[in-house]
C-alpha cells in the first residue's frame, strides 16, 4: 500500500512539473523592472532589471501589442512591474508586463524604486505649485 502510494505521489509529481520544464525551454524570462530613465521612446524604456536576483542596466523593448497598452502609454519614471520576455542583445525583449506595487519587488530592487521615488517627489512636487 504504501510503495503504490509513494508511486502515485511521484507520477503525479512528474505529470505537475511537465508544464514547468516545458515553459523553461521555451527560454521565457521573468525579471522585475523599474523605469530608471523618463521614457521618451516608448518602444525602448530605459530600465533597472533583476532577473534571478542579478540587476542590471537594459531597455525594455516592447512590442507593439504593449506600446498600444493604455498603461503602458503612461509610464513614467520609478514605475515598477514584472516583465516576462527574452534577454536579446538589445536589452529585454517583453512578451507581457504587469504593472506592481514597488514593495512586491525583489529586495535587489527596491532600495532603488524607493529612491528614485523620492528622488522624484523632491524634484516634481515643488513644480506643482
Amino acid at each position: 500500500m504504501t510503495s503504490r502510494l509513494s508511486f502515485l505521489l511521484i507520477w503525479f509529481g512528474f505529470i505537475g512539473m511537465g508544464p514547468v520544464v516545458l515553459v523553461q525551454a521555451d527560454g521565457e524570462t521573468l525579471g522585475f523592472a523599474v523605469v530608471s530613465e523618463v521614457p521618451k521612446d516608448k518602444a525602448r524604456v530605459f530600465a533597472k532589471v533583476s532577473v534571478n536576483d542579478a540587476v542590471s542596466d537594459m531597455k525594455l523593448l516592447a512590442s507593439e501589442a504593449i506600446i498600444n497598452n493604455l498603461i503602458w502609454k503612461k509610464l513614467e519614471i520609478c514605475h515598477a512591474m514584472r516583465v516576462e520576455g527574452y534577454k536579446v542583445a538589445e536589452g529585454f525583449q517583453i512578451v507581457a508586463v504587469h504593472m506592481i506595487d514597488a514593495g512586491m519587488l525583489p529586495m535587489s530592487l527596491q532600495s532603488f524604486a524607493g529612491d528614485c521615488l523620492i528622488k522624484k517627489a523632491v524634484e516634481i512636487a515643488p513644480l506643482v505649485d
